[in-house]
């Protein structure tokens, strides 16, 4: 399908223009996609990083360096942190190292739940199927360009 027919619209100012919004229509329905992934285990995207963040880490980390690697700068972390606390998939303990910091470790029920959402991503990955690798690394390094 194309921009102009997904959003009934034929002309742009410009292919600038096109780009953003096309870039802006895109996100929006990627993220529709996962977002009926994560609805069923009832957890939201930036929990799904979070969780991401803290298998990867391997050891417990501070809320900052959750932060620094999130995709979602402008989200609140501890605010994140705290809604997987109660639903014990992390956990928080009072950092060794520094008495006034938190350090946040992801939970076996965290870790069993992240498994069974490793098996969407095989469905996910059919999304992006009708794109080679090749044109992957372009959209890549398009993007990055953008972001400089």
């Amino acid at each position: 399908m194309s921009l102009e027919k997904d959003i009934n619209q034929t002309k742009f100012r410009n292919e600038h223009q096109k780009m953003m919004i096309n870039l802006i229509y895109t996100t929006n329905w990627m993220t529709e996609k996962l977002k009926a992934v994560f609805d069923k285990e009832d957890i939201t995207s930036q929990q799904f990083n979070i969780l991401r963040i803290l298998r990867g880490a391997g050891a417990p980390i501070s809320t900052a360096q959750i932060r620094e690697r999130m995709l979602d700068k402008m989200s609140d972390t501890s605010r994140i942190v705290d809604r997987l606390v109660t639903k014990g998939l992390v956990k928080k303990n009072v950092c060794t190292l520094d008495k006034r910091k938190v350090d946040v470790n992801i939970t076996a029920k965290g870790k069993k739940l992240l498994e069974k959402i490793d098996v969407y991503e095989v469905k996910m990955d059919e999304v992006t199927s009708s794109i080679s690798e090749a044109e992957a690394k372009t959209i890549n390094k398009l993007l990055d360009k953008l972001r400089q």
